[in-house]
């Protein structure tokens, strides 16, 4: 039986991650409190966030940016947009 936590983006009991994705207190905060479902989402929508806006994690202001709207994404609040991207939902309405 796989572990489970109360996931704070879907408020519900979801299957948990294996291990923190972050060190320190921020990824044990994402462990106990997001769903693997919702950590693989949030990894899709930051991959095309940092490709689509350029994004150089080396760089300070970048990272802070990221963390930012990983927050946000986790707590049901609007994030910044992808140009071009249309979601599935959206090709649906068409």
């Amino acid at each position: 039986m796989s572990n489970t936590v109360f996931c704070k983006k879907y408020q519900k009991e979801m299957e948990a991650l294996d291990r923190a994705p972050l060190p320190g207190a921020r990824g044990q905060d994402i462990l106990s409190t997001i769903s693997k479902q919702a950590w693989q989402e949030w990894q899709v929508l930051q991959t095309m966030m940092i490709n689509e806006k350029q994004l150089n994690l080396m760089k300070p202001d970048a990272r802070k940016y990221i963390m930012e709207q990983m927050d946000k994404f986790f707590n049901n609040e609007p994030v910044d947009k992808v140009a071009g991207y249309v979601s599935p939902d959206d090709i649906k309405e068409l």
